[in-house]
């Protein structure tokens, strides 16, 4: 049922009740004072004059669709009443269709043409040609192959999304309504994709009890996710309809509350919600164009969604499976963060800055990939950067499935660029850690070479590759990590808390390679004189230097930064236990007493205990799924997982050998451990023997 009416009058928004239909205090009126006016004192409100500049492009466009058309009309010997009838109209979706869009923000428009002109030879050829003659249009990329299939540029500086779609009629009405499922009639599922992008936010619009209160809560959220790195559809996190869909639901549940109220519910609802359970603004059905939807009943597929949100308008979809195991545990931890900090606001212990404080990402983990995507010139970087980004998901689930879920990643969407290089460059960068609760063994640690070798052979398949198009993938610890990544261009110092990113824990520190002031944190290692120093072996991204990171052949991906300084990575203190590298085969002393699982993992406990219990099991969260089950598939590749020390009896001594295969030579690191069950062993006898 939606927008059902109720026995008082009132209508219900959703497929359930509401939660509380109790209005906002005047506290909360206060609150979402300040909430609103620290949104604009950051600058997330366009200024008029864009506003406008951003209609007369649209009009623009419109125009040149329109022109388009009727040549192609012409060229195809039709007749003059065919010609002069003939049209295309533009309309917008995402951001700007659901008024949340800000300064610099792109436009997502679609175009919708008659039967007779194409995708493919139409839209990707011949409109491509005569916008890129234009002077106003510029970066222009077309992106055939994708999902929805897409072209991109910038029309006198305003970025454009531009899709189309080709619907069946031979002249397309200037007022067509697009909301209709007469549109789908005799189209392709591509053409379903594009036209649901319009559908979709024409929909929320509809389901939300107040449309200003949602655009305001979602334009808060949106910045916040982007503070806190977990907004990206293409890496495996949630884009802007996403968040729409999200911030729709919790505006159903709570429908009388003001925008400082949906941001604080909108972290309690979701910091309790039940995955994957699927977050529905309205009931899916289904239609006799028997286009499939979303239904994991029927369809094994759907079961394997983690975090399913279904679109509102048919066929509904769910418009976040790109979301994996790992990415879902990001953003639980960042909701559960969210909602402490909502608490405190609402106990006037903290203010909306609190809430929006930078991610600090590169403090979080010790152990990193870097992907770093170079090219021969910036047009050449674009199109090759927007193909490796969208394949990175894959590289996240890859290493989920070769290491059985015990490694996760944590891909951060945020790209850097090194402007000293004479190439055109730029990197991402993946966090990386071992599952929470998985048994440490001794010595076990988690060789992906195999695994980066084929994510690596999937992206160099990219039918528009071109010479200097280059992908290398490194292991960097947290020390290793390029100066051009920080605001600054240099490392800033750890503060002894770092507020609202993790709880410290007894043990952590003795975990973290960053100094934290404490004595032991600033120990010095031992370096042997000829292992280059640290700054020289990052300075350089040079081909030969990149070359070290992977090798075609399957070579070591953990680069010369850890080829070059085993010793200057490897600290032994007495009564220190070995923790792994996960990715290098290279081990590393540290005191004992260290946890092997992020510290901001272990915190989320405490914070589940304060949780008010507002949700009712199984009703606020609409319809109960059955456990999800997954999809066997015999060809998944196995972990290899390797256990470098091996302890005899009769010494205390071990060896682990490893091959570089990219300088040809044997690596031998010798470990020397005092073998504790040997001292008491040999105590015994000594007391036994007197």
């Amino acid at each position: 049922m939606v927008n059902a009416e109720k026995p008082g009058g009132q209508k219900q928004y959703g497929v359930t009740k509401p939660i509380s239909a109790a209005g906002p205090t005047d506290a909360d009126i206060q609150r979402s004072l300040e909430l609103e006016k620290f949104l604009v004192d950051y600058a997330l409100y366009e200024s008029r004059e864009e506003t406008i500049k951003r209609e007369e492009v649209l009009a623009e466009l419109d125009q040149i669709v329109k022109r388009w058309v009727k040549q192609l009309t012409r060229q195809r010997g039709y007749t003059d009443q065919m010609v002069d009838d003939a049209n295309a109209v533009i309309f917008t979706f995402g951001s700007y269709r659901l008024g949340v869009h800000g300064p610099g923000s792109d436009i997502d428009t679609l175009c919708v043409g008659p039967s007779y002109v194409n995708r493919e030879e139409d839209f990707f050829i011949i409109l491509h040609d005569i916008l890129d003659e234009m002077d106003e249009v510029t970066e222009l990329q077309p992106v055939p192959d994708a999902h929805v299939p897409v072209m991109k540029f910038k029309f006198r500086g305003i970025s454009i999304d531009l899709l189309y779609a080709s619907i069946s009629v031979l002249v397309v009405p200037e007022d067509l309504d697009i909301s209709h499922s007469s549109v789908l009639y005799n189209v392709d599922e591509p053409t379903v994709r594009s036209l649901n992008g319009c559908r979709v936010a024409d929909q929320i619009l509809r389901l939300v009890p107040n449309v200003e209160h949602f655009r305001t809560a979602l334009r808060c959220l949106k910045f916040w996710a982007r503070r806190r790195g977990v907004y990206s559809n293409v890496t495996g996190f949630l884009g802007g309809v996403n968040w729409a869909l999200l911030v729709a639901r919790v505006c159903q549940l709570y429908p009388n509350a003001n925008p400082s109220m949906l941001v604080s519910r909108f972290f309690r609802v979701y910091t309790q919600w039940r995955w994957p359970n699927p977050v529905m603004l309205c009931s899916i059905e289904e239609d006799e164009l028997g286009f499939p939807v979303w239904d994991p009943r029927k369809n094994p597929r759907d079961r394997t969604h983690h975090m399913p949100i279904i679109t509102p308008a048919y066929p509904c979809m769910n418009s976040s499976y790109n979301v994996s195991t790992s990415t879902l545990r990001v953003m639980m931890e960042q909701f559960q963060t969210g909602n402490k900090i909502c608490e405190e606001i609402e106990l006037n212990k903290a203010n909306w800055a609190a809430l929006f404080e930078q991610y600090l990402f590169f403090e979080t983990y010790k152990n990193y990939l870097q992907v770093d995507i170079v090219a021969a010139d910036t047009d050449d970087l674009r199109s090759w950067k927007g193909w490796v980004e969208s394949r990175l998901r894959q590289l996240t689930l890859k290493i989920e499935r070769d290491t059985y879920g015990m490694l996760q990643c944590h891909p951060y969407p945020n790209e850097y660029v090194d402007k000293s290089k004479q190439c055109s460059h730029c990197a991402f960068f993946m966090g990386l850690q071992r599952t929470q609760g998985v048994q440490v063994q001794e010595g076990q640690q988690f060789d992906i070479r195999g695994t980066v070798d084929e994510f690596r052979h999937s992206v160099n398949m990219y039918m528009f590759w071109k010479p200097g198009m280059e992908i290398y993938v490194s292991h960097v610890r947290r020390k290793q990590i390029p100066s051009y990544v920080f605001p600054e261009g240099y490392r800033r110092l750890r503060s002894s808390r770092i507020t609202n990113q993790h709880e410290k824990h007894p043990g952590d520190d003795a975990s973290e390679e960053c100094s934290d002031g404490s004595p032991e944190g600033r120990v010095k290692r031992k370096k042997h004189p000829s292992t280059p120093t640290r700054m020289g072996k990052r300075s350089s991204l040079s081909p030969e230097r990149l070359n070290g990171y992977s090798t075609p052949d399957g070579g070591n991906i953990s680069g010369p930064s850890d080829r070059g300084s085993s010793g200057e990575e490897s600290r032994s203190d007495s009564g220190g236990h070995t923790e792994e590298n996960a990715q290098s085969g290279v081990t590393q002393e540290v005191p004992s007493g260290t946890l092997m699982e992020d510290p901001q993992l272990l915190g989320n406990a405490g914070f589940q205990d304060g949780l008010v219990e507002e949700l009712e099991p199984n009703v606020a969260f609409g319809m109960v799924l059955q456990a999800r089950g997954g999809v066997s598939n015999e060809s998944v590749q196995k972990p290899v997982i390797r256990h470098v020390f091996s302890v005899f009896a009769q010494s205390s001594f071990s060896f682990s050998c490893f091959y570089t295969r990219d300088h040809g030579y044997f690596n031998f690191f010798l470990y020397c451990r005092i073998s504790l069950l040997s001292i008491l062993l040999c105590r015994l006898s000594l007391t036994t023997t007197a």
